[in-house]
């Protein structure tokens, strides 16, 4: 019962202490890096997705400070192969190289390159195999931005 008591006590005074410091969100809602960044990619559909997930992430750019600059490269390799010597998995394989811009002084703020993979069954029908593939192409963009925007928050913070 006592341990209870104290561990709500410090649970209580964490939380003041995190109050008085003048903590905020470095984004989310209402976050100081919500909507500072606007965003550059191929014109391709992956390139497409992977804009879009880094705005559904850092927020729409309103009055942007930073740009955000992402080329991506993709490969493919099996992942499993029968016993007759067909692919039934595949492994798409992505690096984003990405640079993040100061908008007032066009100086490089940080960059570098993240890499993901995910898969798909290649088992289907033609038309079951390209849906599968978009769908992995669809997440891969999704792990990638994810990557970013973590690196790009760590190199503000």
């Amino acid at each position: 019962m006592s341990s209870d008591r104290l561990s709500r006590r410090v649970l209580m005074l964490s939380l003041l202490g995190l109050a008085g410091c003048g903590f905020a969100p470095l984004h989310g809602d209402g976050g100081v890096a919500r909507g500072a960044f606007s965003f550059e990619a191929e014109e391709t559909v992956l390139g497409f997705r992977l804009s879009g997930r880094l705005a559904e992430r850092l927020g729409a750019a309103q009055t942007p400070e930073y740009v955000i600059k992402t080329t991506i490269t993709t490969s493919q390799r099996a992942a499993a192969i029968t016993e007759e010597g067909d692919t039934s998995r595949l492994n798409i394989i992505g690096t984003a190289t990405w640079t993040l811009l100061d908008i007032a002084t066009g100086t490089q703020v940080a960059g570098g390159d993240v890499q993901g993979f995910t898969s798909y069954s290649a088992t289907g029908s033609t038309v079951a195999t390209q849906t599968a593939q978009d769908d992995a192409g669809d997440r891969l963009a999704v792990i990638l931005a994810d990557l970013i925007v973590t690196r790009v928050l760590v190199a503000l913070s």
